[in-house]
């Protein structure tokens, strides 16, 4: 009785250590979070329910140590990785903030532990000259609140929103909250979200990076916008590392980088659909 409990914690402790990886590397700077975790794990006596018990309290504890961390992480996140604050920041000068330049705001999922891909993201256009911003999930109201006022105070160029896990669902949310205000969004790019969504009118584009057919994005109410979602076939891609893949970030920045370039033409040689809604058409790889 003892060994297969054994077996089956063995399991568990393995299960926790992999989700636990990503975050120990990027908190604690410790590349494999067994070195941590052996000092708290038990093994395996003579009384499998005290045992039981006494490991579900380890998991708590760590539980607890992550949360921890994770505060630590946003208090000094600004002075430890400059322009990925988990407040809106704009990565350009204001002098480059021009009224038809294309703005992108991304944003994380849970605990902002396990979306870093949007940061790495986030600088990669900046080093393109693209004005970029990176959030919490949970900020997307206060996000879309300065979006719209500086949209009724002139600043009409391209607005581009970009999110992994729970911000992908925020993204959705904040395309159709910016749609009630009367703003236009360019160009939504979820990245594997947790519930299904509907386009809505006021946005152009949809490119849905998912790998769950549950999240698949459909056509809202007066959507005549371009629908793309893109299965990830790679088998080495999953929920938790989607945010970091190198061919899905070179395929939006192309996308955003296309839209930006258009929306900084000349005004008389711009196409229509740079700056309205395309023609309508879905995609889909799968």
């Amino acid at each position: 009785m003892a060994r297969s409990l054994s077996s089956v914690w063995l399991i568990r402790d393995s299960e926790l250590i992999a989700r636990l990886n990503p975050f120990f590397e990027a908190v604690l700077d410790c590349h494999d979070s067994r070195v941590w975790f052996n000092a708290t794990r038990i093994e395996v006596d003579e009384d499998p329910e005290m045992e039981r018990l006494r490991y579900g309290a380890a998991l708590v504890c760590a539980g607890l140590t992550v949360l921890f961390a994770s505060s630590l992480l946003l208090s000094s996140g600004a002075q430890a990785r400059p322009g990925m604050m988990v407040a809106v920041r704009s990565t350009e000068s204001p002098a480059r903030l021009q009224s038809s330049t294309a703005h992108v705001y991304l944003f994380r999922g849970l605990l902002n532990v396990f979306s870093l891909g949007m940061d790495d993201l986030a600088a990669q256009l900046r080093a393109a000259g693209v004005a970029t911003a990176v959030a919490n999930h949970t900020q997307w109201k206060s996000v879309a609140d300065e979006i719209t006022a500086k949209y009724r105070a002139g600043q009409r160029g391209p607005i581009i929103l970009v999110g992994h896990s729970l911000g992908a669902d925020a993204v959705m949310s904040m395309a159709e909250y910016l749609g009630q205000m009367g703003v236009p969004v360019a160009l939504v790019v979820p990245f594997d979200g947790t519930s299904p969504h509907a386009a809505t009118a006021n946005v152009a584009r949809v490119l849905n990076l998912y790998k769950n057919d549950s999240v698949r994005i459909s056509r809202g109410i007066g959507f005549h916008g371009e629908l793309t979602n893109f299965y990830v076939r790679d088998a080495n891609v999953s929920h938790f590392n989607i945010d970091k893949s190198a061919a899905l970030h070179s395929m939006v920045i192309r996308k955003i980088r296309a839209i930006g370039a258009a929306a900084a033409r000349p005004r008389g040689h711009r196409s229509p659909s740079n700056l309205v809604l395309p023609a309508a058409r879905t995609s889909t790889n799968s």
